[in-house]
């Protein structure tokens, strides 16, 4: 499917856009110590990135046995957190800014689909750059977004990007998809559109496994044209 013939292009945000992981992680590792006493590793939660924060969180309480545990009270701490820290340092992976600015030169619908909450979405985007100047979120770059609360299943189910196609108007078929994660792959296809897959995350034999249509190390090493 030549890019000229597609309708949209659909992209997730972690390890897409930004490469927040190191700071969720490190939100969630000071909440666990702070709300439950309890000292977590980074590593703990490689199992459960793309997977939305319930999961991210709620693995690793499972893997210590916090039965104190409660996900809406832990995960607007580690929100509250994460909006705090990357204050001045969260940056945009390389390309990426300029690849959806392209995009949108070249009459591409676009949209985002994140796992993650609206809250987590909005500090995110805002902190990068990708919102207009009165701060609404993905305004002038994204012509929809969905985060993990509007779907019903998450990632590696299609319902996400499936939703940002309606969204956008665009058939499922004559969408692309930038994904990082092998669950987010395995939804795009799910879905019936072609992705393009970032080195940026997951080691390279596991992302070719997931069958991409496209590799590459990150945004700055394609142009939409090339598609």
């Amino acid at each position: 499917m030549p890019l000229e013939k597609a309708e949209g292009v659909i992209f997730d945000m972690d390890g897409v856009l930004t490469d927040s992981e190191w700071f969720i992680a490190e939100a969630g590792r000071l909440m666990f110590q702070e709300t439950h006493g309890t000292e977590v590793r980074h590593e703990d939660f490689l199992p459960f990135v793309g997977l939305g924060e319930n999961r991210f969180l709620g693995g690793v309480a499972e893997k210590y046995g916090i039965a104190a545990f409660d996900i809406e009270r832990d995960k607007a701490r580690t929100y509250a957190i994460y909006t705090d820290i990357i204050k001045g340092k969260l940056k945009p992976l390389p390309g990426a800014v300029e690849f959806v600015r392209r995009c949108r030169e070249l009459g591409f619908k676009t949209a985002l689909a994140t796992s993650t909450d609206y809250v987590k979405m909005t500090a995110s985007l805002r902190e990068i750059g990708l919102t207009d100047e009165g701060g609404e979120t993905g305004g002038g770059f994204f012509d929809a977004t969905v985060n993990g609360l509007e779907v019903a299943r998450r990632k590696p189910f299609s319902d996400i990007f499936l939703e940002a196609a309606r969204r956008i108007g665009a058939a499922p078929e004559r969408c692309w998809v930038v994904e990082d994660s092998v669950g987010g792959i395995a939804a795009a296809k799910a879905a019936g559109m072609r992705c393009l897959a970032l080195l940026t995350t997951f080691p390279e034999a596991e992302i070719r496994q997931s069958g991409p249509d496209i590799v590459i190390r990150d945004l700055s090493c394609i142009g939409p044209e090339e598609l």
